[in-house]
């Protein structure tokens, strides 16, 4: 009699299905801080402020969602031997690319003329803030397991 052979425990996160639910709900509340600070940077500083509006929300939703999307890509190793070095790798790079990124930005719009930068800074700030509320709540509502490729013993019979 030869024993069966285990099968390999998946090794995909469970940590996926919230990182997609983060991204679907700051997507669609990026969507409503658009429209919001737009047209509060319409009424208030005009076109201009529409415009500064409309990037500082794009700036902000860009830089949260790389955070989820380098671990959502990272996670694809999963199944690799070398996962946790290029899971770190990607995650890490991540971030180094938003760090430089941010600064080229600052640097760049910090004296451009027709944007104005009460508006930029404010959607920026109410994008950042969102992003953290989402994840917060998406995570707080989330149900993952404390152990994986657990397998309990079969429960004793009432004989």
């Amino acid at each position: 009699m030869t024993e069966p052979t285990p099968t390999p425990a998946d090794r995909t996160p469970t940590s996926n299905p919230v990182l997609r639910r983060a991204l679907l709900w700051g997507a669609l509340l990026a969507g409503v801080i658009l429209v919001v600070a737009g047209i509060l940077g319409l009424v208030f500083a005009g076109v201009e402020g529409l415009v500064s509006a409309v990037i500082g929300t794009l700036i902000a939703v860009v830089f949260m969602g790389i955070t989820a999307a380098s671990i959502l890509l990272a996670n694809r190793f999963s199944n690799s031997d070398l996962f946790v070095g290029v899971f770190f790798g990607i995650v890490l790079g991540g971030w180094l690319a938003k760090f430089v990124v941010f600064i080229v930005l600052v640097l760049v719009l910090r004296d451009v003329d027709w944007l104005n930068g009460t508006v930029l800074f404010l959607s920026i700030v109410a994008g950042v803030l969102a992003s953290l509320v989402v994840d917060v709540l998406v995570v707080a509502r989330s149900r993952l397991p404390y152990a994986s490729d657990v397998q309990l013993p079969p429960a004793p019979s009432d004989d």
